[in-house]
């Protein structure tokens, strides 16, 4: 457990390198809000940034996990207006903003994915393709090749 607040605000590619989607992500010691935080980081969805083939948020609740969705840019979408005004608290939070390269700009494509594994809910977001994946797991909803394979 961790002795202090923490805070982890990671966008995994620079703002001069578009070619992939982007990840936010936070984990604090105490429930958290992330209003501020995610605020700036929906901008750079589709307003800001090239990044505007949807967005996902997943966020903890205690065991229970809240999901939202969207397809649309992050910067227009009514749903992250909406999250970014309510003060929801958490311990962990997982965002992303989609830049697609493989697979339609669709609801089923957009991350974060869940999966329940060992009677917990689990949230997972990636960036970039697995081109060269042979499969072994069932198929998921999305249509990338990653998340085919369970990890995306």
């Amino acid at each position: 457990m961790f002795n202090s607040f923490l805070v982890l605000l990671h966008l995994l590619i620079a703002q001069t390198c578009t070619a992939m989607c982007q990840i936010f992500g936070m984990n604090a010691r105490t429930p958290t809000d992330f209003q501020f935080s995610f605020k700036g980081f929906t901008q750079r969805g589709g307003l800001t940034d090239v990044h505007a083939d949807g967005w996902g948020l997943a966020c903890y609740k205690g065991r229970g996990l809240m999901c939202f969705h969207d397809p649309t840019p992050s910067c227009t979408s009514p749903i992250a207006t909406m999250l970014c005004d309510l003060p929801i608290k958490t311990h962990n939070i997982i965002a992303h903003i989609r830049y697609a390269t493989v697979g339609e700009g669709t609801l089923e494509n957009v991350h974060p994915f869940t999966r329940e594994l060992w009677g917990r809910n689990w949230a997972f977001a990636h960036n970039g393709d697995l081109p060269h994946f042979s499969g072994g797991f069932r198929p998921a909803l999305g249509r990338k090749a990653c998340e085919d394979a369970g990890v995306g």
